[in-house]
Protein backbone atom coordinates (compact mmCIF):
# COMPACT_ATOMS: atom_id res chain seq x y z
CA UNK A 1 0.00 0.00 0.00
CA UNK A 2 1.51 3.43 -0.80
CA UNK A 3 2.25 5.85 1.34
CA UNK A 4 0.02 9.23 0.79
CA UNK A 5 2.16 12.08 -0.55
CA UNK A 6 2.27 15.25 2.16
CA UNK A 7 2.46 18.68 1.32
CA UNK A 8 4.43 21.43 2.85
CA UNK A 9 1.70 24.73 3.51
CA UNK A 10 3.62 26.31 1.03
CA UNK A 11 3.58 23.44 -1.71
CA UNK A 12 -0.64 23.83 -1.03
CA UNK A 13 -0.80 27.10 -1.17
CA UNK A 14 0.64 26.99 -4.80
CA UNK A 15 -1.49 24.39 -5.97
CA UNK A 16 -4.30 26.63 -4.75
CA UNK A 17 -3.16 29.87 -6.09
CA UNK A 18 -2.94 28.00 -9.30
CA UNK A 19 -6.50 26.11 -9.05
CA UNK A 20 -7.81 30.24 -8.30
CA UNK A 21 -6.21 31.71 -11.00
CA UNK A 22 -8.08 28.66 -13.58
CA UNK A 23 -5.28 29.03 -16.23
CA UNK A 24 -5.16 25.21 -15.62
CA UNK A 25 -7.64 22.91 -14.80
CA UNK A 26 -8.83 20.92 -11.63
CA UNK A 27 -7.36 17.51 -13.23
CA UNK A 28 -4.85 18.56 -15.13
CA UNK A 29 -3.26 20.35 -11.58
CA UNK A 30 -4.38 17.32 -9.67
CA UNK A 31 -2.47 14.76 -12.18
CA UNK A 32 1.30 17.34 -12.13
CA UNK A 33 0.93 17.52 -8.28
CA UNK A 34 -0.87 13.50 -7.76
CA UNK A 35 -3.34 14.92 -5.87
CA UNK A 36 -7.15 13.33 -5.78
CA UNK A 37 -9.74 16.99 -7.53
CA UNK A 38 -11.13 17.03 -4.84
CA UNK A 39 -8.35 17.82 -2.60
CA UNK A 40 -7.83 20.64 -4.55
CA UNK A 41 -11.24 21.54 -4.59
CA UNK A 42 -11.63 21.43 -0.64
CA UNK A 43 -8.17 23.36 -0.32
CA UNK A 44 -9.84 25.71 -2.89
CA UNK A 45 -13.35 26.29 -0.92
CA UNK A 46 -11.23 26.52 2.65
CA UNK A 47 -8.68 29.06 0.95
CA UNK A 48 -11.46 31.89 -0.05
CA UNK A 49 -13.58 31.05 2.90
CA UNK A 50 -10.93 32.07 5.11
CA UNK A 51 -9.28 34.60 2.82
CA UNK A 52 -11.01 37.24 4.52
CA UNK A 53 -9.83 36.95 7.72
CA UNK A 54 -5.99 38.15 6.52
CA UNK A 55 -7.73 41.70 6.50
CA UNK A 56 -9.54 41.75 9.73
CA UNK A 57 -9.02 43.74 12.67
CA UNK A 58 -6.80 41.36 15.03
CA UNK A 59 -6.01 44.06 17.20
CA UNK A 60 -9.00 43.05 19.15
CA UNK A 61 -8.06 39.90 20.45
CA UNK A 62 -3.97 40.95 20.36
CA UNK A 63 -5.00 43.33 23.14
CA UNK A 64 -7.53 41.11 24.70
CA UNK A 65 -4.33 38.85 25.06
CA UNK A 66 -2.47 41.62 26.66
CA UNK A 67 -4.90 42.30 28.89
CA UNK A 68 -5.05 38.72 30.50
CA UNK A 69 -1.36 38.32 30.31
CA UNK A 70 -0.84 42.15 32.49
CA UNK A 71 -4.22 40.38 34.87
CA UNK A 72 -2.08 37.47 34.97
CA UNK A 73 1.16 38.86 36.00
CA UNK A 74 -0.50 41.19 38.57
CA UNK A 75 -1.92 38.50 40.27
CA UNK A 76 1.56 36.62 40.34
CA UNK A 77 3.33 39.56 41.65
CA UNK A 78 -0.16 39.69 44.59
CA UNK A 79 0.68 35.75 44.89
CA UNK A 80 4.53 36.94 46.08
CA UNK A 81 3.90 39.16 48.01
CA UNK A 82 1.38 37.20 50.14
CA UNK A 83 3.69 34.27 50.29
CA UNK A 84 7.06 36.71 51.17
CA UNK A 85 4.48 38.00 54.28
CA UNK A 86 4.01 34.61 55.99
CA UNK A 87 7.31 33.67 55.64
CA UNK A 88 8.69 36.68 57.22
CA UNK A 89 5.74 36.24 59.91
CA UNK A 90 6.56 31.92 59.91
CA UNK A 91 10.31 32.91 60.36
CA UNK A 92 9.47 35.68 63.86
CA UNK A 93 7.02 33.16 65.50
CA UNK A 94 9.57 30.44 64.75
CA UNK A 95 12.53 32.39 66.75
CA UNK A 96 9.90 33.55 69.03
CA UNK A 97 8.78 29.94 70.15
CA UNK A 98 12.27 28.50 70.81
CA UNK A 99 14.17 29.26 73.87
CA UNK A 100 16.72 31.83 73.98
CA UNK A 101 19.50 28.38 73.53
CA UNK A 102 17.82 26.76 70.55
CA UNK A 103 17.69 30.15 68.73
CA UNK A 104 20.31 30.53 65.93
CA UNK A 105 22.53 32.77 66.31
CA UNK A 106 21.97 36.57 64.79
CA UNK A 107 24.78 37.48 62.42
CA UNK A 108 23.62 41.40 62.87
CA UNK A 109 24.75 41.86 66.35
CA UNK A 110 28.32 42.27 67.23
CA UNK A 111 29.70 39.28 69.15
CA UNK A 112 31.22 40.19 72.63
CA UNK A 113 34.36 38.47 73.72
CA UNK A 114 34.98 38.04 77.67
Amino acid sequence: MPKRKRLSAIQKAQVVLEAIQEVKSVAQIATENSIHPNQIHKWKRQALEDFAQLFEDDRKGERAREVEHEKQINELYAEIGRLSAQLSWLKKNLASNLSRAERPPRNDLPTSTL
